[in-house]
């Protein structure tokens, strides 16, 4: 199909809450203080897992990369965001749109893969405890956090890649705070429908099949737990799992949310509210949500604090 208005975008214009007035400003103080606890929980769970022995273990080393992929995702999105808040000039050029998406995509990957291997590590801690040291020594958790990177950096190439390849028409607005996929792809001129495909397959890889073998290993812990004899380790059992199971409810309930809708019934506010529960309030709800269940992380982050 041929486009009369077709035009080569350099930039694009993130529009945002554009039209909220001097709430801008409220939403900019709202959004720099949850970016600036989530950045300091985060890299404070991170030093305080290097600097205390107590917690050089395979799950806290997982925990270390899933804080530092949190890290990441919201400093790819939040600073951009805080400066279209006081600017009258929201333009980001095709070029900041391209790693934006890059990172999106390269960070949130991260995450997925990341929440399979704390699964995975649970699984064998709980379900098969006498070859757990073995199975889970430095080299191998060394051997998993690299698979998950050399996963990761492929997904995010090609799909930040195609999305932009595209050539757009009729506008250059963005209804969105970040680039995202679904408002890029209605400024396609192309058919997307290949794209829309390998994005659902991709999806399906990221979500949808990271979810099942979660589901599937907690239907063996939860199983296991409840053969066990002693009250106590059932107890312990089920408390090393719960911060898990929490953190696991709360991305893949809001990047469901996120992703699996209609690209047609793509709106304004509630798609805006959904995308900042997943990119904004769940990194710093996680992090904490294990320093509040987990003792031993309480205990270093206080010993780290008083250092």
């Amino acid at each position: 199909m041929t486009w009369n208005n077709e035009t080569n975008v350099n930039e694009f214009i993130l529009l945002a809450f554009s039209n909220l007035g001097d709430l801008q400003i409220l939403l900019f103080m709202v959004f720099l203080l949850v970016y600036m606890t989530t950045v300091v929980v985060n890299l404070i769970t991170i030093l305080t897992i290097i600097v205390d022995s107590t917690l050089h273990s395979p799950m806290h080393f997982f925990l270390q990369n899933l804080s530092f992929a949190e890290v990441g995702l919201t400093s790819t999105i939040i600073p951009k965001l805080l400066v279209n808040l006081l600017s009258e000039n929201k333009v980001i050029s095709l070029s900041g749109c391209r790693a934006q998406t890059y990172f999106v995509f390269f960070f949130g990957s991260m995450q997925c893969f990341i929440l399979i291997v704390m699964a995975y590590d649970r699984f064998l801690a709980i379900c098969n405890p006498l070859h757990y040291v073995a199975k889970m020594n430095r080299k191998s958790c060394l051997l998993l956090v690299a698979t998950v990177w050399a996963s990761v950096i492929p997904i995010a190439t090609v799909q930040s890649t195609w999305l932009l390849s595209f050539p757009f028409c009729k506008s250059n607005a963005i209804y969105h705070f970040f680039c995202d996929t679904p408002p890029i792809l209605q400024l396609a001129c192309e058919d997307t429908s290949w794209f829309e495909t390998f994005a659902l397959i991709e999806s399906f890889i990221l979500f949808i099949f990271p979810f099942l073998l979660i589901l599937v290993s907690y239907i063996r812990i939860i199983s296991t737990i409840l053969g066990m004899t002693s009250v106590e380790r059932r107890r312990k059992a089920f408390s090393t799992c719960s911060s898990h199971i929490i953190v696991v409810t709360l991305f893949f309930g809001s990047a469901s949310l996120t992703h699996f809708h209609p690209q047609s019934n793509y709106g304004l506010g509630n798609q805006h509210l959904l995308s900042l529960s997943y990119v904004v309030f769940t990194p710093l709800l996680n992090p904490l949500i294990y320093s509040v269940r987990n003792k031993e992380i309480k205990r270093a982050v206080g010993r780290f604090i008083r250092r």
